[in-house]
């Protein structure tokens, strides 16, 4: 592990903001930027910080930007939250197992709650910070070979729309930022736990370390654009 690790795009001094904070991959974000000598601070946020930020109660969200505005802008905000299964949530193998509540839970942490993290936190990006958003490749359309987890994957995809056209006018307004829908892998989680692959997941620092790293190197000419964390582009 090298410990070593800098964002250089970032500028010195440069404050974080780590959305989802407390699960495995966000407490590795928050980890890995708070050892950057260059990082000047990292706020996180999640259910259980003050303030709260919960993706099922929306007023939370617009209630933490407005708390956190008098310290933007930041120049990195990481949104690291998402659903793909809890409690009689389960990723559908049929369309004969699709449910409805299942279809509006997800939605909800996975578009629904995103959708007004860049309402409100856009505006709080620095002009030439970068907001990256997880992603998931099964929410590419045109990578989709297996069928299946249908609510999952069309949460993901219509994340992805919501990123192109927040992307397309944030060029309009912020030449110089980066918005970018990241794909993380396969990592070692209580996510990933009991599918398939989960056998080949990396450990969270990891995958957190490559995907900072990522962000570090891509340009706002990659604004709008599907990454995995290998920086291969992915189709939507």
């Amino acid at each position: 592990m090298n410990h070593a690790f800098t964002m250089a795009s970032l500028g010195d001094g440069y404050r974080a903001l780590v959305i989802g904070a407390s699960g495995a991959l966000g407490t590795a974000f928050c980890q890995q930027l708070e050892q950057d000598p260059r990082c000047a601070g990292v706020r996180m946020l999640g259910r259980h910080t003050l303030p709260k930020l919960d993706l099922e109660q929306p007023e939370t969200i617009a209630d933490a930007a407005t708390e956190l505005a008098a310290e933007a802008p930041y120049q990195l905000i990481v949104h690291a939250a998402g659903l793909l299964h809890r409690d009689r949530i389960k990723p559908e193998k049929s369309y004969s197992a699709i449910e409805s509540e299942s279809l509006q839970a997800v939605f909800q942490v996975n578009t629904l709650g995103p959708a007004m993290v860049l309402r409100h936190f856009l505006p709080l990006l620095d002009q030439r910070g970068a907001m990256a958003m997880l992603s998931a490749k099964v929410g590419s359309i045109g990578d989709n070979r297996l069928g299946g987890w249908y609510a999952y994957r069309a949460s993901k995809a219509a994340l992805n729309m919501l990123i192109k056209t927040a992307a397309i006018e944030l060029t309009r307004t912020r030449p110089q930022s980066r918005l970018l829908s990241l794909h993380p892998g396969t990592v070692v989680s209580p996510l990933s736990q009991p599918f398939r692959g989960a056998s080949s997941a990396r450990p969270a620092d990891v995958a957190a370390a490559q995907l900072l790293s990522l962000i570090d190197q891509l340009t706002p000419a990659d604004s709008g654009h599907f990454f995995a964390y290998d920086g291969e582009r992915l189709p939507w």
